[in-house]
């Protein structure tokens, strides 16, 4: 029993929030391509990430495991994009940090998806039968992955700009003058 649930019911739920971290965090990442904030799925991404690694230490195991690297270094990378994002809101340099840590820690779900997937899906199991897969096609596949990730993060450290949302302007008038106040500035017009 895991949190009051059996390991299958356990290993599902974690599953689900893991596929939620990847599925946002992939419409993240191309949002981030053309410099779009999305604020909301950005902290959906980021939260079901996070809960993913957490999640991921409490299945049973003995000893150090390549999952347990796996899931502290994806902690240490969102505890950075995290700070990035919020903390320093994406000022200067911590943009760019925001970008490769989020993105780093995308790529590191979507490394043990395809390992998940060769152990887990018979057609692929029987490209790649050993446990951890090793063959050729198990591969080729981690490589075009890691490539792919390689040249977005590449492109989405040169072009993330997010704008942030300027002030809304509101005008506030007197019924009896003809003097308006704007917030957004701090002028007053005659």
């Amino acid at each position: 029993m895991i949190l009051g649930m059996s390991l299958a019911t356990f290993t599902m739920v974690h599953v689900f929030v893991s596929l939620i971290a990847i599925v946002t965090g992939l419409v993240v990442m191309f949002g981030m391509l053309s410099s779009r904030r999305m604020p909301g799925l950005t902290a959906i991404f980021l939260v079901f990430t996070i809960l993913t690694s957490v999640t991921g230490f409490m299945f049973p195991f003995s000893g150090v495991t390549p999952g347990i690297l796996i899931g502290i270094l994806s902690l240490v990378l969102l505890a950075i994009a995290c700070f990035a994002r919020y903390g320093t809101k994406l000022d200067g340099a911590w943009r760019w940090i925001y970008a490769l840590t989020a993105l780093a820690s995308l790529y590191l779900n979507m490394f043990v998806l395809v390992i998940q997937s060769f152990l887990k899906v018979p057609a692929l199991h029987a490209l790649a039968p050993s446990a951890p897969p090793a063959e050729p096609p198990f591969a080729v596949a981690q490589g075009i992955v890691l490539v792919f990730f390689v040249v977005v993060i590449i492109a989405v450290i040169r072009r993330y700009r997010p704008v942030l949302a300027p002030e809304p302007v509101r005008k506030l008038s007197h019924p009896s003058t003809d003097k308006s106040i704007s917030f957004a500035d701090q002028s007053t017009e005659l």
